[in-house]
């Protein structure tokens, strides 16, 4: 069985959110152990991540200097940080499989992500990224061409597009060490946006993708039967936050979509996570599953109700209901 597992900006830095160095290696450390417990069972793992606060280290050091150094630009911060994460994380899987007696070769793979240079969020930019500043600090960087707006009290914040992914165009690489028998790791942070021009060469674009829709376009994509997200929540709720709130235990597409139309799922957190869910079963995934990071190898192991919000089709939604 082939499953894509999707981890969080949790699973990279410390529990108070911080990323230095140490606090990302010892956090990939420790989320490599469920991760090799799988690969020894036989499953064929494929991994991706998020890369925001990585990325956000990189927007600080383009901020204080952007008056000596050009700032490195956006899509530059997505490649770079799929490479260090990618080199971390092959590490730690190592290691935590040669603990374990696998003779099991892990590989990172800097993947670029088509998106539509006519997509409409290029046009009018809405993704915040970064930190908060004074005019007069933004101000060398919108000199540089990137997209400030003034919020407030709280300062100027850069805002950019967040396109539709379209196409994971090195999941060929990704899938040939696949089939030579490597643990895969791949498309973080939703892959590098890049877009084709009219001569069809390709050229990076200042955006950001979100993580969990790369992946379920990058499993189905790798022929993965599973996609497992995993947060820092045991999975989606309804009435978050009232004295109404409950689990979404398992549960068909078409019924989380209706969850989804009835805002229940807050679209910064929650919301793409099970729209990645929905997009992936209804594409031919076996299944999703969104949950903590801890209950990674329950998610998978799972045949029907697993761990956290599990997405199925209908037809074997029904099937599971037929036999309660």
């Amino acid at each position: 069985m082939r499953v894509l597992i999707a981890l969080g900006g949790n699973a990279m830095t410390s529990e108070d959110g911080r990323a230095r160095p140490r606090d990302q290696v010892a956090a990939v450390t420790a989320a490599m152990e469920p991760v090799a417990d799988l690969v020894a069972a036989g499953y064929d793992v494929v991994l991706t991540h998020g890369n925001g606060p990585q990325v956000g280290n990189l927007l600080v050091k383009n901020q204080l200097a952007a008056s000596v150094v050009p700032p490195v630009p956006l899509d530059w911060c997505g490649a770079q940080t799929q490479g260090t994460i990618g080199f971390i994380v092959v590490n730690a899987l190592e290691r935590a499989l040669a603990a374990r007696g696998v003779r099991r070769r892990v590989a990172a793979v800097v993947t670029r992500t088509l998106v539509d240079a006519a997509d409409p969020g290029f046009a009018r930019p809405t993704k915040p990224i970064g930190r908060y500043l004074p005019r007069e600090e933004a101000a060398p960087l919108i000199d540089h061409g990137e997209t400030w707006e003034d919020r407030g009290p709280r300062g100027w914040r850069r805002v950019v597009a967040s396109p539709e992914p379209l196409e994971v165009l090195d999941a060929p690489a990704a899938a040939a060490l696949l089939a030579a028998g490597f643990v895969v790791v791949a498309n973080g942070g939703g892959g590098v946006p890049v877009v084709r021009a009219p001569d069809g060469s390709i050229r990076g674009v200042e955006a950001v993708i979100d993580k969990d829709l790369g992946a379920a376009l990058l499993g189905r994509a790798l022929g993965a039967e599973a996609l497992i997200i995993a947060t820092d929540v045991d999975g989606a709720v309804l009435g978050f936050g009232t004295p109404h709130e409950r689990a979404v235990g398992t549960v068909d597409v078409a019924t989380l979509r209706g969850y989804a139309a009835e805002g229940h799922f807050a679209s910064g957190s929650m919301g793409p996570k099970v729209e990645a869910a929905c997009r992936f079963v209804e594409q031919g995934g076996r299944r999703a599953v969104i949950t903590t990071l801890t209950r990674i190898a329950e998610a998978v192991r799972a045949d029907m109700d697993g761990a956290g919000t599990t997405v199925l089709p209908a037809d074997i939604t029904r099937e599971v209901a037929g036999h309660a």
